[in-house]
């Protein structure tokens, strides 16, 4: 098994514009997604919503400190899910899966030293 991060990039002004009944879809659509990864042949092992870009802060070069995201686009990272699975393939059937309502995901692998 490897594991493989879910980096989930949505519109955050879709967020900021929802209504508390489109918000509390999005929060049940991450709960049935929780629930059902393993029926896809992997493992949920963690994951997590990130706060909006707006509390972000970026160090570059180890020195330079400014407020704000480290690139500005229109979808912004907003949460993850780490997941343990066979293949690529299995991951992208989790991914497929994830709830983006308001734009999408990306699949990377998770790099192992040994």
């Amino acid at each position: 098994m490897a594991q493989y991060m879910i980096l989930i990039y949505e519109d955050e002004a879709q967020y900021a514009a929802a209504t508390p009944e489109v918000y509390g879809e999005v929060l049940e659509e991450h709960n049935r997604f929780s629930a059902g990864v393993e029926g896809l042949g992997a493992k949920l092992l963690g994951g997590e919503a990130l706060e909006p870009t707006t509390t972000a802060t970026s160090v570059r070069g180890g020195a330079d400190v400014t407020d704000g995201p480290f690139a500005e686009t229109k979808e912004a990272l907003g949460g993850y899910y780490l997941v343990d699975a066979p293949d690529l393939d299995t991951a992208l059937a989790v991914a497929r899966t994830v709830p983006a309502r308001f734009g999408g995901v990306e699949v990377r692998p998770v790099m192992t030293f040994d």
